[in-house]
């Protein structure tokens, strides 16, 4: 079996059921992105990537843990039933019970912040087609892509729940501030400790 690798040109050669999709994730060992049958193979991360979400959920996870909220690293999927698209997140957090997609306990359907951190590879898809397909579920309503090469975050908010036509855009590039976080009663994480012990 051939997969897409995520670093453009993404030519898709294998194309499989949602069932087989499921079986091959449990068994293997890399993990794969499902969009309306084609697989996609998820690239790994560098040093940094990895201690910028690492740094963001102990930190949000210390701040939520008194909270309804839940915290979720990037072992769960997120389930976008409108698009037909399974995938995974660096980072997200649900209000609440996690609701699950049908009988599965590995992919989630009503997280309200989602963050990315952007890779060379993927961050053409995590701006564009990927931010299109979160805003499709219900839930979702905050966006952080945050970047692992200089302190600087893009943060979208939705300002009205009741339509996906009214998002917020706002940058966040200095180490002594903080930003705050609507989808979770306005909690402020500041930059510091998101790129706490970050080399740029």
């Amino acid at each position: 079996m051939v997969f897409a690798q995520s670093s453009p040109p993404e030519v898709i050669t294998t194309r499989l059921s949602l069932d087989e999709y499921w079986a091959m994730e449990e068994s293997n060992l890399e993990r794969h992105e499902y969009r309306n049958g084609e697989i996609i193979t998820m690239s790994g991360g560098s040093e940094a990537h990895s201690a910028i979400a690492s740094n963001l959920l102990i930190y949000l996870g210390f701040l939520l843990r008194d909270t309804d909220f839940r915290l979720y690293n990037s072992d769960l999927r997120v389930w976008i039933p409108e698009c037909q698209c399974g995938t995974y997140t660096d980072l997200m957090v649900v209000n609440g019970e996690p609701e699950l997609n049908g009988n599965r306990n590995d992919e989630i359907l009503n997280p309200i912040l989602i963050v990315e951190v952007l890779s060379p590879s993927t961050e053409a898809y995590d701006r564009g087609d990927k931010f299109r397909k979160y805003r499709s579920l219900a839930s979702f309503c905050e966006y952080l892509l945050v970047s692992q090469t200089e302190p600087y975050i893009e943060q979208y908010h939705n300002l009205d729940r009741n339509s996906n036509d009214r998002w917020l855009w706002q940058v966040h590039s200095h180490l002594e501030r903080g930003i705050v976080l609507h989808s979770l009663n306005n909690v402020e994480i500041p930059l510091s400790e998101i790129y706490r012990r970050i080399n740029f």
